[in-house]
C-alpha cells in the first residue's frame, strides 16, 4: 500500500495515477502542486509545455509513486 501523501494533494497512489493519466486533470493538478511548492516558473511552463510535463508527471508517479521530478 502506498504511503499517504505520496501523490497529488496527499491522495493515494492509485488516485494520483488516475489523475495523471487524464491530460486535463494532469495539467490542473500539476500546476496547483507546483504553485503550492513555490515553483511559479515551473507552473507557467507546465501550462505552455503541457505534453512534456504530462509525460514527466505520469512517469514520475509510476516510478516514484509521487511527483518528484520538476517540482
Amino acid at each position: 500500500m502506498a504511503k499517504k501523501g505520496s501523490g497529488y494533494f496527499g491522495l493515494g497512489w492509485i488516485v494520483s495515477l488516475i489523475l495523471a493519466i487524464i491530460p486535463i486533470t494532469n495539467l490542473i493538478c500539476g500546476i496547483i502542486t507546483r504553485v503550492q511548492k513555490g515553483k511559479l516558473l515551473l507552473a507557467i511552463l507546465n501550462f505552455f509545455l503541457i505534453f512534456i510535463f504530462f509525460w514527466v508527471d505520469l512517469i514520475s508517479i509510476i516510478v516514484n509513486k509521487g511527483i518528484k521530478w520538476l517540482v
